[in-house]
């Protein structure tokens, strides 16, 4: 150990050794400092940047002369001579209308201005993170123009861009660093639960429209792009901590922390690293809406079978003969997890540049662990839920090659719905406790005199307690009900949070990968006539949820998905004139292959060009997720059966047939059902209603459903982009969208026994009629397309401005709607989920006066249909105000703000179902930002 120390401290002396260090300050035309200026040598990327002072130090090994690079966003770069050793310069930068000039990759794969993109791109630079008025710059993504939130969580939020979202938003892609941030098994985006810290954000790109010529299958209705700072120019050890604290009606007061670090150091202009972390914790947004799914009156007083929205265990319903339709007493649930969150971030990275140029090679790794609600189909709580990602990456001038791998782990997440179930079901089994409500209700009226409402009491507090104050000779069959925070409630609680089998238990498992490859050339230095690129993907999915998601109950499935492109793009009548042009071919194992073309052309008008107009059109395609296709999860009330062909048959349960079927038809007391019988021999749930109030067999329809394929959209987009005379930045953007072969989920019910059919003649038919009204049947939730098409459209202007001094002001609105034929598919649910009209507007001032900046947001939205499978309702209309102010501290290189989110406002909804949102005050104290 002391000769490797020795060792290493010789090649850190060698390091040193020798050095020319320059060092100096970076100002604007005013002479005013200029932090976060980047600093390096000339032809290189290794380098420094200044403090909030605008002071810096280069240390370099090269001897003068040569010359040092300085720029920063917002001002013109300068290149400085350096022609001594020690030498001290001050460089001073002029303003620039980067608004004209911001550069952008993302549209098109290549670097372009952002006036000459050829779609829309929203776009939050490394300045704007820093002077966010949210809680974290994630949460400020929400201020762009384009972007709704949907919450399902404190700690987890949904990007939803031109509708058709719910929390689950498979239709969005957000990728950091150029890896797919999607959960393996849920196929949609947690939030920033694998970001990046807001320490390490280099600059943020979204794509509100489809991508799928350059970005394949998932990039359906937008997509994110997230970038980190390189260690060779973003070097040296930053550092935030927050603290404050949330309000909620619900949960009251709590406290927030969040901390984070970042070290970063480029150790030779070869060899550079860095590494992150944070840490943040806090009380979630509680979920509590009493309102009755069933109809009727809040709590059981009176309504027997009252099913809470955010209640559970009161699901578990039946019919009981003289008594009514009676369900069991659940629990709340906030009662059901801590209601706290947690979530730790961690990455590292190492970069090489072999050679004098920009070859450079990247291995990195991120890690995310954290506690989390998620809304699907139920509630679930992800809890120490872990999600990793390893990467390698070689990349140059005009090429990269990446892979990378994700991994997840459920940790000790557990469906609160189950829970609630089977904690009632360790106290006094199902059977059991309808058994003691019916024998106390009938009793007490038969003897005792109760009316309804005193029966229905006395039954209650039988059945649940097991109390039993009347002369009744009542013998209670199980234990009373384990009270909330009560040792045997939190025993039974631990119990089924760690029983993976959903009959007695509530956890589920899930180790499931992604395994996915990129390659990109740019063909610009050899061929002169346009810009080619060349680019290709290749992705294997595998799914392990030891058959408590999946049906891989005897081994993880695998499938592969694999794709290229080609894109050409080519200037004309004097640059004025950009073309783009490109298409990609993707081929799932499990489909037939997609095309996918995009055609674009974005004209420069006016002397300097700053007049832009674009349009294009493309299509895109969405695969059937991996949920759409392999899940088979038994929910209770109804099942899901995913829609592969392999699939149908991998989904079996038993289930238990009435007694008046086995005594007048014959019927076992118990049969087998297969997933298959969900698509081929199942009625419509709306026909089975109408046959149940009727009678007639002629109100029935067979369900003919068909195996899930691709969606398609075909996407029209056009705009007009221009900083004018004055300053005023303009942004305006049009869209239409058709989308075919939509894909939706639909509930069916097939019978226990017999053949769904219109022939009431055959004596299969009638079987299957007598099973609907022995109640033998079995609620089905499927995953198809829908036989209708359907448009959406929308338009967007976004305006800002500097309106005095340096005040900058912004406004923008959105508006955005769909259309459909609901006749040709009476059943379709669209889940639009989004609002018709936004309007968000934006003031702030980096330089209020000496030291001090602040800035302040506001949002507002309309009233609008919520549609899930978990709930659907109406999301009020909201205004929402955020601020902030900052004062710099020079002295110890910091900054010290003062944000609050949703100043003087009420708690408001985004997902019906989840918790409101209430308010969120913080102060943080930022060193070397």
């Amino acid at each position: 150990m002391k000769i490797y120390l020795f060792i290493v401290t010789l090649f850190f002396c060698s390091i040193s050794f020798a050095q020319t260090t320059i060092t100096g300050s970076v100002k604007d035309s005013k002479n005013e400092p200029i932090p976060g200026a980047n600093i390096k040598m000339a032809g290189e990327s290794a380098g420094t940047i200044s403090d909030n002072d605008g002071n810096f130090t280069l240390k370099t090994s090269k001897k003068p002369p040569f010359e040092v690079e300085v720029s920063s966003v917002g001002y013109g770069a300068k290149k400085v001579k350096i022609t001594s050793d020690s030498q001290k310069i001050t460089v001073v930068l002029a303003d620039e209308e980067t608004k004209l000039d911001e550069i952008v990759v993302s549209a098109s794969r290549t670097p372009e201005r952002i006036l000459e993109s050829p779609v829309t791109v929203e776009r939050m630079t490394a300045k704007e993170v820093k002077n966010t008025s949210s809680a974290t710059f994630y949460e400020g993504l929400e201020n762009l123009k384009e972007v709704h939130f949907n919450t399902s969580s404190l700690n987890f939020k949904s990007i939803n861009t031109r509708g058709f979202a719910t929390v689950a938003n498979n239709r969005f892609m957000q990728l950091v660093d150029g890896m797919d941030n999607s959960s393996p098994a849920l196929n949609f985006v947690l939030g920033n639960l694998i970001g990046l810290s807001e320490l390490d954000v280099a600059s943020v790109e979204l794509l509100p429209g489809a991508s799928s010529a350059l970005y394949g299958a998932n990039a359906f209705n937008g997509i994110m792009f997230m970038n980190s700072k390189s260690p060779f120019t973003n070097q040296g050890l930053s550092f935030y901590f927050k603290y404050g604290q949330t309000n909620q009606e619900v949960a009251g007061t709590n406290d927030y922390w969040d901390f984070g670090i970042r070290a970063a150091h480029a150790f030779t202009k070869h060899f550079a690293a860095k590494a992150n972390f944070t840490f943040t914790k806090a009380t979630e947004w509680i979920a509590d809406d009493r309102r009755s799914m069933t109809g009727g009156s809040i709590g059981h007083d009176n309504n027997t079978n009252y099913d809470g929205l955010n209640t559970y265990g009161d699901e578990v319903t039946t019919f009981i003969n003289n008594v009514g339709q009676v369900s069991r007493t659940g629990y709340a649930e906030k009662d059901l997890s801590d209601n706290k969150l947690e979530n730790v971030k961690a990455d590292f990275s190492l970069h090489f540049k072999p050679f004098n140029n920009d070859f450079e090679i990247i291995g990195s790794h991120k890690i995310g662990i954290g506690n989390t609600i998620y809304q699907g189909a139920n509630r679930y709580r992800l809890e120490n839920f872990v999600m990793q990602q390893t990467k390698l990456e070689v990349k140059g001038k005009n090429f990269f090659v990446r892979g990378y791998m994700t991994t997840e782990d459920a940790g000790d997440s557990y469906d609160m719905r189950f829970a609630a179930w089977n904690i009632n079901r360790k106290a006094k089994g199902d059977t059991a406790w309808f058994t003691d409500y019916a024998t106390a209700y009938l009793q007490s009226q038969i003897f005792l005199g109760f009316n309804a409402n005193q029966a229905a009491t006395f039954a209650r507090g039988f059945a649940d307690y097991n109390i039993n104050n009347t002369p009744l000779p009542l013998t209670p069959n199980g234990l009373p009900r384990f009270l909330p925070g009560s040792a045997e409630f939190k025993n039974a609680l631990e119990l089924v949070k760690q029983d993976a089998d959903f009959t007695t238990g509530s956890k589920f498992v899930d180790n499931s990968k992604i395994y996915h490859s990129d390659v990109n050339y740019n063909f610009r230095d050899l061929i002169k006539f346009a810009e080619f690129q060349l680019g290709g993907s290749y992705r294997r999915y595998s799914l392990n949820s030891d058959g408590t998601i999946f049906t891989d109950y005897d081994g993880a499935i695998e499938y592969d998905e694999y794709g290229a492109y080609a894109q050409m793009q080519k200037k004309f009548m004097n640059d004025r004139l950009k073309f783009t042009g490109s298409i990609r071919y993707d081929k799932s194992e499990l489909f037939d292959g997609q095309y996918s073309p995009r055609i674009s052309f974005v004209y420069s008008a006016g002397a300097n060009k700053n007049h832009n107009f674009r349009a294009s059109f493309q299509t895109g395609f969405r695969n059937p997720t991996t949920q759409d296709l392999y899940i088979g999860l038994n929910l209770g009330p109804f099942a899901l059966i995913g829609s592969a062909k392999d699939n149908l048959d991998r989904y079996n349960e038993v289930v238990n047939v009435s007694q008046n079927a086995q005594v007048t038809l014959g019927q076992p007391a118990t049969l087998p059902m297969s997933g298959g019988r969900a698509y081929d021999n199942a009625y419509t749930v709306a026909s089975v209603q109408a046959f149940a109030a009727s009678g007639n067999p002629a109100d029935l329809k067979v369900a003919n459903i068909s195996l899930v394929k691709p969606e398609q959209v075909k996407a029209f987009e056009a705009g007009y982009k221009s900083v004018l005379q004055n300053g005023l930045s303009v942004d305006i953007n049009g869209y239409y969208n058709i989308y075919n072969d939509f894909m939706s989920t639909s509930r069916v019910i097939s019978p226990y026994y017999g053949t769904v059919g219109t022939d009431s003649s055959n004596a299969q038919v009638q079987l299957s009629y007598a099973a609907l009204a022995n109640g033998d049947r079995r609620v089905f939730q499927v995953y198809s397309n829908s036989s209708t098409e359907i448009t959406s459209y929308g338009f967007g202007i976004g305006l800002s401005k500097k309106v005095y001094k340096n005040f900058e002001l912004g406004v923008n609105y959105n508006h955005a709607n769909f259309d459909f034929d609901q006749a040709k598919d009476p059943s379709f649910v669209a889940g639009f989920n989004t609002p018709r009209h936004r309007v968000k507007a934006s003031l702030s001032n980096e330089s209020l006066f000496k030291n001090f900046g602040f800035a302040v947001n506001g949002r507002w939205t309309d009233e609008y249909l919520w549609q899930s499978s978990f709930a659907d309702g109406t999301i009020p209309a909201t205004t929402v105000f955020d601020a902030q102010i900052t004062y710099k501290i020079p002295v110890i290189k910091s900054v010290l703000k003062l944000s609050a989110s949703n100043i003087g406002g009420g708690d408001y909804l985004q997902v019906v179902g989840a918790g409101r949102i209430g308010q969120v005050y913080l102060a943080s104290l930022t060193i070397n930002p």
